[in-house]
């Protein structure tokens, strides 16, 4: 504070004792005036109070609050200002931070409320307070606590101790200020060392990429005239080719029409040679003609003589020739696996055409087995459609029962089609296959009726054969149909 107000101050603070004591009673009064004694509660001799002469240090200032907060507690809230009690409860801690400035402003306004925490330092720091009191100052005691507890007790020079602590404190502040600037050059001398290491290192990568880009620029740069050259020559290249191309298109223009002439010459020859050739064949019959002629009246001669000759000897007209006595199987007992003895080859058309000629046969075909050896590459729907069509002009040929099969048990929806006239078309339910169905129509046949079968599953043929039918193999019947 400055003189002014230390001038003003002082009348006020010389009678704060009485009023404070007014405050708190009349015993209070009298132990403020025991306490206080002549340097607190009245003024020394010359009239005059001690008073500092600038705020409290800081440092000071937080150590003074921190007693005052610690020793807050412990204090019945009747003994504590108005302004105090709304933090009693509050932690040392929370009450040095929330109610700093009250406890700072009740410290210096209120001797009674500082003499009482005086004396919780006095209980806390008896031989602190006992040097101050006796006018020395410890020479290990915190230059802090000292001032703290001077200007708490407030005994005579109690001002100067405050104010040489603040000076030290100023002082150690000051000393860890320019220790901590060292640091701190030190630190950025070390980061500025760093840097220019760093910004070296890179600036030689720097230097290296450079170089390697210029290599490559270089390489490329080399590259490029390489393509330009190879492009040159790749269109004198092109041009030469247009130019021999365009010849040998001219040449074979000249040869097409050379052959064209020939070709023209040689049709023309050929119609002279069929028309020699017609010629010849017509000579050729007219000379068979009366070759025939002559041969005709012999033949009839000879027959008219036997005749007579049969006539004259009365011959009855056998009934026996040399073909029935050679061992075979009569049409009217032929069967499937009779007709496979004849020297036919397994793919031969004609082996089936001799196998469908049986009286009363029934061809049972294994539909997927036979379109997927002859067109797999086609869709099922197509599969179908193609053979069932062959089988019909089969089956109005041959005028044969023909039943088709095919393998139904994956069918999502149902196939809608219309049979062709004189196939048989069948598909095999859910749970059961189509080689199972040809067993069953095999064996839903009367004994001793003809049944060919095909398939080329070797399981198929083994199960038929066993039944009675003759399996033949899917590639005769598409040998048959490809012949129709």
């Amino acid at each position: 504070m400055d003189a002014a107000s230390q001038a003003h101050g002082a009348p006020e603070q010389q009678a704060a004792p009485a009023a404070q004591a007014e405050q708190h009673g009349p015993g209070q009064a009298e132990q403020a005036q025991q306490q206080y004694g002549p340097e607190q509660g009245s003024a020394p001799p010359g009239g005059v109070v001690e008073q500092l002469d600038r705020p409290l240090p800081e440092g000071v200032r937080r150590r003074v609050v921190g007693l005052a907060a610690d020793a807050l507690g412990g204090l019945p809230a009747a003994d504590l200002p108005a302004s105090l009690r709304p933090y009693a409860k509050f932690t040392p801690a929370r009450r040095a931070r929330y109610a700093g400035t009250a406890l700072a402003a009740a410290l210096e306004a209120d001797p009674v409320f500082r003499t009482r925490i005086a004396d919780r330092l006095r209980a806390g720091q008896p031989e602190l307070v006992t040097s101050l009191e006796a006018g020395q100052v410890p020479g290990a005691a915190e230059p802090l606590d000292v001032a703290a507890a001077a200007y708490l007790l407030r005994p005579r020079g109690w001002t100067r101790l405050v104010a040489e602590a603040g000076e030290e404190v100023e002082r150690a502040d000051e000393r860890d200020a320019a220790a901590e600037a060292v640091r701190q050059a030190e630190k950025l001398q070390e980061e500025l060392a760093a840097a220019r290491q760093l910004a070296k290192a890179d600036l030689e990568r720097q230097r290296a990429e450079g170089e390697g880009v210029r290599k490559e620029l270089e390489s490329l740069r080399k590259k490029l005239r390489s393509l330009e050259s190879d492009t040159r020559r790749a269109q004198a290249e092109t041009r030469k080719l247009a130019a021999e191309l365009a010849e040998a298109r001219a040449a074979a223009a000249g040869e097409r029409s050379a052959l064209e002439g020939e070709n023209r010459r040689l049709r023309h020859r050929v119609t002279e040679l069929e028309g020699t050739l017609e010629a010849g064949r017509r000579t050729a019959r007219e000379g068979r003609s009366v070759e025939d002629m002559r041969l005709r009246l012999l033949l009839d001669t000879v027959l008219q003589s036997a005749q007579g000759l049969q006539r004259e000897l009365a011959l009855p007209v056998t009934q026996l020739h040399p073909a029935d006595l050679v061992d075979a199987v009569v049409p009217g007992s032929a069967s499937p696996h009779d007709v496979a003895r004849r020297g036919l080859a397994e793919d031969d058309p004609a082996l089936l055409d001799q196998l469908l000629a049986i009286p009363q046969v029934h061809l049972v075909v294994d539909g997927y087995n036979v379109t997927k050896t002859g067109y797999p590459t086609l869709p099922l729907e197509q599969q179908r459609l193609r053979l069932l069509g062959g089988l019909a002009m089969l089956a109005q040929r041959t005028q044969a029962e023909v039943t088709c099969v095919f393998d139904g048990q994956d069918l999502d929806v149902p196939v809608i089609m219309a049979p062709p006239r004189g196939v048989r078309v069948r598909f095999s339910k859910t749970g059961q296959t189509a080689d199972e169905l040809i067993r069953s129509l095999v064996r839903a046949e009367p004994q001793g009726r003809p049944v060919v079968v095909v398939s080329a599953d070797r399981e198929v043929a083994d199960g038929v054969r066993k039944a009675g039918a003759r399996p033949v193999s899917s590639v005769l019947l598409l040998n048959r149909l490809s012949r129709t």
